[in-house]
């Protein structure tokens, strides 16, 4: 057919001619303040996490300065995650449940950025020295309902240092409801609760784990309570159950690999979803932009097919570097 004798009824190119015509129509948009900077926080001398490029554990005085940065690029929240050295760890994570270092973190962070949302992390993994998210029988078998009480005291040491959101990352059963009435007891009800609702047992905490130092038990891994990356529906159960017990806002994790998870809580809840951007996404594509296999507007992209999926809120290792382009 000849170029004369042509016809198109539609030319949806007319629609992307120009770039301001392009980002007017622009279906999804990405804001710093829908990112939430994850921070490692140690109670020694700051240090280069191999795993991560790009990231540090950051001690007291080198945490006050990265939340000043994050404040003055407009940066939603920032996640505080603890470093804790093993002579602190033991197999009841009996330091979880007392001030140190992390919370005098959370405080700062209450104090001199109170523009920025902060989330704790409630878990024990970082204060056991198994490795796992509880506590454990004789047999190996993590404790759920043993392990929830302490969880509920840790919401309320948090709550007290300051704390936004308490965000239980554990996937013990039941937990959102009893940190809830805990927090409500202790006079906290206006500290809010995200939930890791849907957390799979994924192959890529690897860099996270390293940068804290938590290493699991030879033999042992945590499937028998974080989710089978295989399953889609029982996602919306984990969900389910954690609107039905108080939570403020839900968390998909990890984020790039579960975008199906993603959009089917956004359908289904009416509350803010979040999507984690984990360690081992961020280190996949640090590396690969750092070593020029691919260009680094990769970044912004895969945040943007977060956010297309549905996430309201993305934590990621990029929050700093992002927002300052945007």
């Amino acid at each position: 057919m000849s170029s004369n004798n042509f016809y198109l009824y539609r030319r949806p190119r007319i629609n992307r001619k120009k770039k301001r015509l392009r980002e007017s129509i622009a279906e999804t948009s990405l804001r710093p303040e829908d990112l939430v900077q994850p921070l490692f926080v140690s109670s020694t001398e700051s240090s280069d996490i191999k795993s991560l490029p790009g990231q540090k554990r950051l001690n007291l005085k080198d945490l006050k300065l990265k939340l000043l940065e994050l404040k003055d690029l407009g940066v939603g929240g920032v996640a505080l995650f603890p470093v804790v050295p093993d002579s602190d760890k033991n197999e009841t994570a009996s330091k979880a449940l007392s001030p140190h270092f992390y919370t005098e973190a959370l405080q700062l962070a209450h104090e001199i950025t109170p523009e920025l949302v902060s989330y704790s992390d409630v878990a024990l993994d970082p204060y056991t020295s198994h490795g796992q998210d509880g506590l454990v029988d004789k047999s190996g078998h993590v404790l759920n309902d043993e392990t929830v009480d302490i969880l509920s005291q840790m919401a309320v040491l948090h709550a007290q240092s300051g704390v936004d959101f308490v965000a239980p990352s554990d996937m013990m059963d039941g937990r959102v409801i009893h940190i809830k009435m805990a927090l409500d007891e202790a006079g906290f009800n206006q500290t809010g609760l995200m939930s890791y609702a849907a957390k799979y047992a994924s192959s890529l905490y690897g860099p996270f784990r390293e940068a804290l130092g938590s290493t699991l038990a030879k033999g042992s891994d945590k499937k028998t309570y974080q989710m089978d990356p295989r399953n889609r529906k029982e996602a919306l159960l984990e969900a389910q159950l954690d609107f039905e017990e108080g939570a403020d806002a839900l968390m998909v994790k990890p984020a790039g690999f579960y975008q199906d998870v993603i959009r089917d809580l956004e359908n289904n809840f009416h509350l803010p979803i979040h999507a984690y951007q984990v360690s081992g996404e961020y280190s996949m594509i640090k590396k690969a932009v750092l070593s020029q296999d691919l260009d680094s507007q990769v970044i912004l992209e895969s945040l943007y097919s977060l956010k297309r999926a549905g996430a309201r809120i993305i934590w990621t290792y990029f929050a700093a570097e992002i927002a300052s382009q945007l």
